[in-house]
């Protein structure tokens, strides 16, 4: 296998984590490393990849392999203590938290499972003219990879690998190096599933390999849910070597607050749609902007409810929100709040970090010369505007290199319908947050990447859409 050497990454930033390893970031203690796949025994998963493509994808039905992604979901929920305890101590997720990331993965097997035959049917296609029929046939492209990021260590996966192989897309897939654990423990469901060897393949690959991986002519397309900058390499690989991508990058969604009967209840909405999974998530609210009339009370009392969110150990059943995922995500993060301070913005702060523990923190004062002002801050920290009207609110909302999601609060129903319209997005959530679920569709415009996962649009992604035409 040949290719540029430039080695994507899922690490939000510019650090580039290569050494698999379990190091809970409550502690700091590394629990246990992983040996990185050898280039012979990586080679040996393709090509395995390709015969499980050639034999079990060709000679499966839909509903069979839909009856394998249905035990998937079983076996997720009849381990999801366990599993809930992996991703605890590799990347801080509190146990409540992890359970229920465990329980929406299994939501989203099942809702593959439950509706892979309406979703692979023949398309019949009304002729113009002409005699006879036409119909699309949906069939599987042949092997993918997926490059898949620690802060959603089941969620990501699940919407990626349920639905393509329930088409019939063999998977190797490559975790982030902090979630071996995990990543060992998803590849062992698939197995005790009755899936064969070869439909579901972990890869403790380097990111040279994974380069590598791409360029293979076996490799039919890569999907990645990362940073920009791990999106930016494997496009560039992928696009080189002619291979279908579907990105999920990064966000900067704004929060946006125009009118409200209930103030108490929108900042509540708000401080979980900032503060959830410890602020650690790519559609999380990041910035919020608020009309003048209720800036100052929901100043207020959003920055009073933020500050207040209880964070400790991730066993803890009280705490709200954990650590960070690692000391290197609290070090970019107290990078990224001191060059916003440097740039004249104010910051209320919960109090002193402490390793990987970051504080959750209010920011103001925040203007477009800041060099915080366009970057996506990865941790418990909500940076709030003040706007005077409709149109400055959606001129500052679409302000920004990203477009993945958005929150709209608003009392009049014409003003929702004109300002989600006007959003540039690729999701947009109206009076409500924590909303995601199996049939909806995720994914971005801008540089928040390309393409869409969950919902039937997540198996239409890798899918050959072949049009048969019988004559008379």
């Amino acid at each position: 296998m040949t290719a540029s050497r430039r080695a994507p990454t899922t690490e939000k930033g510019d650090t580039v984590v290569t050494t698999y390893a379990v190091v809970d970031p409550s502690t700091g203690q590394t629990i246990q490393t992983y040996p990185t796949i050898s280039d012979e025994a990586l080679g040996a998963a393709v090509v395995q990849a390709q015969e499980t493509f050639r034999t079990w994808s060709r000679t499966t039905s839909v509903a069979e392999r839909a009856a394998l992604i249905a035990k998937v979901a079983e076996l997720h929920l009849e381990r999801q203590d366990a599993l809930a305890a992996i991703i605890s101590r590799e990347m801080g997720k509190p146990t409540g938290d992890a359970v229920g990331e465990v329980q929406f993965s299994a939501a989203i097997y099942q809702f593959y499972a439950d509706n892979a035959e309406e979703f692979l049917a023949d398309e019949p296609i009304t002729l113009m003219g002409g005699e006879g029929s036409a119909i699309v046939r949906k069939s599987p492209l042949g092997v993918l990879l997926g490059i898949m990021p620690w802060n959603f260590p089941y969620y990501q996966v699940a919407r990626f690998a349920g639905p393509n192989l329930i088409i019939g897309n063999p998977v190797l897939l490559k975790h982030a190096p902090q979630c071996p654990e995990s990543a060992a423990a998803i590849e062992q469901i698939y197995l005790d599933a009755g899936f064969p060897v070869g439909a579901y393949t972990n890869i403790y690959a380097s990111n040279e390999q994974v380069a590598d991986v791409i360029a293979n002519p076996i490799v039919q397309g890569v999907s990645l849910t990362g940073s920009e900058r791990a999106g930016a390499a494997v496009a560039e690989i992928a696009g080189r070597h002619l291979k279908k991508v579907v990105l999920e990058l990064g966000g900067c969604d704004p929060f946006i607050l125009l009118s409200t009967d209930d103030l108490d209840a929108v900042v509540e909405k708000a401080t979980f749609a900032r503060v959830d999974n410890c602020g650690q998530a790519c559609n999380a609210a990041k910035r919020f902007i608020v009309i003048d009339s209720l800036y100052d009370e929901f100043l207020e009392k959003f920055t009073a409810s933020v500050l207040s969110t209880k964070q400790g150990a991730p066993t803890d059943p009280e705490i709200q929100i954990g650590p960070l995922s690692s000391v290197a995500a609290a070090d970019r993060l107290s990078a990224q709040v001191q060059a916003a301070i440097d740039g004249g913005a104010s910051v209320v702060s919960a109090g002193e970090r402490r390793g990987a523990f970051f504080p959750p923190a209010v920011i103001t004062g925040m203007t477009p010369g800041n060099p915080a002002y366009n970057e996506e801050l990865f941790g418990p920290v909500a940076i709030v505007h003040k706007v005077s009207n409709e149109e400055e609110a959606i001129e500052l909302a679409n302000d920004t290199p990203f477009g993945l999601g958005s929150y709209l609060f608003t009392t009049d129903p014409e003003q929702a319908a004109r300002v989600a319209d006007a959003i540039q997005a690729g999701m947009v959530y109206v009076n409500i947050v924590g909303a995601d679920s199996p049939e909806l569709p995720f994914g971005g415009v801008k540089r928040s990447g390309s393409g869409r996962e969950l919902g039937r649009w997540g198996a239409d992604e890798f899918v050959n859409k072949k049009l048969i035409r019988i004559g008379a």
